[in-house]
C-alpha cells in the first residue's frame, strides 16, 4: 500500500459516507449533493444530519438536506473554504441554521499515516497485541477513547502497555467501515509523558496495515496532546469535517452530567 492508495481509499470512503463521488474532493470548485448516509458509511454516522461539510484541502463537498441547501450554498460561497471550518465565519452558518432549529454540532480533523514517517516506537513497558476477546473487561472510563462500549462489536484489535500485570496504556481500533479502522488511545494519568501513547499507537497502526486496512486517527484541533501523538507516530492531517444536526439532538449533548 502506498500513500497515494491510502488517500484514495479515504476519499472513496468519505464519498460513501456523504453520498458523493470521490473525485468531488479534488475539484477546484465546491460540490453540493443531497444528504444521505450510505449503506457502507462509517458506523458512527447517524441520522438526522442537517448537513455535513468535508474538505480534503481543495474545496468543500457539502452533503445537505434539501430544505437547508440555500443556506449552505450561500455559506460556502461567501468565505474562503478553509475559513468555513472555524470562527468567526462559522457563526454565520450557525445563526442561519438556528432560525430553522438546527445547529453546528461536530467538528473534527482526521489523520492518515505517512508511510515514510510511520514506524514502530518503543517505550519502557511491555507491549501486547490484544484481540476482541481481550476487551471484555476493559469497557471502563479510563479506556473510553480506545474502546467504545456503545459499538463494542466493532472493537477488533488493540495494543496494550503493561507495568508488570497492570494495564497502563491502551490503543484500540474500531472497524468503522470495510476498508478503514479508527485508532483511539488512552494512558493512565500517572504514566503519561513516557512515550506510551506513541508506542501503542504506532504499533497498532502497523498491525492494521498488515491486515490490509487503512488506519486513521481523529482529533479535535484543540486537543494538543492527541495531535502531538498523531504527528509523533507518523500521521498527517488529511481531511476535516463539520456536521450540523437538529437543535433537539445537539442541546442534550451540551448538558453537564
Amino acid at each position: 500500500m502506498t500513500n497515494e492508495e491510502i488517500l484514495r481509499i479515504a476519499m472513496e470512503q468519505s464519498a460513501l459516507d456523504i453520498n458523493c463521488n470521490a473525485e468531488d474532493f479534488l475539484c477546484d470548485h465546491h460540490v453540493i449533493v443531497k444528504s444521505g448516509v450510505g449503506k457502507a458509511a462509517r458506523k458512527y454516522y447517524e441520522e438526522p444530519i442537517t448537513c455535513n461539510l468535508v474538505s480534503y484541502g481543495n474545496n468543500i463537498v457539502a452533503s445537505v438536506r434539501d430544505e437547508y441547501r440555500d443556506i449552505v450554498e450561500e455559506y460556502i460561497g461567501r468565505y474562503q473554504f478553509y475559513h468555513c471550518f472555524e470562527t468567526p465565519d462559522m457563526h454565520w452558518l450557525n445563526d442561519k441554521l438556528s432560525e430553522k432549529r438546527q445547529k453546528v454540532c461536530f467538528m473534527a480533523e482526521y489523520y492518515l499515516p505517512d508511510l515514510e514517517r510511520l514506524h514502530a516506537l518503543s517505550c519502557d513497558y511491555e507491549l501486547k497485541i490484544l484481540e476482541q476477546p481481550d476487551f471484555a473487561d476493559l469497557y471502563k472510563l479510563e479506556w473510553g477513547n480506545a474502546l467504545c462500549e456503545k459499538r463494542k462489536e466493532l472493537d477488533v484489535l488493540g495494543v496494550g502497555a503493561y507495568d508488570s500485570e497492570k494495564l497502563i496504556g491502551l490503543a484500540g481500533c474500531s472497524a468503522d467501515c470495510d476498508t478503514m479502522w479508527q485508532i483511539g488511545v488512552d494512558v493512565l494519568p500517572e504514566y503519561r509523558r513516557k512515550g506510551i501513547a506513541a508506542a501503542c499507537t504506532s504499533m497498532l497502526a502497523l498491525e492494521i496495515l498488515k491486515r490490509g486496512k487503512v488506519p486513521f486517527y481523529c482529533s479535535a484541533w484543540s486537543n494538543i496532546r492527541s495531535v502531538r501523538n498523531a504527528i509523533k507516530c507518523g500521521f498527517i492531517p488529511a481531511w476535516v469535517e463539520m456536521t450540523a444536526k437538529p437543535k433537539e439532538v445537539v442541546d442534550p449533548m451540551m448538558e453537564v452530567e
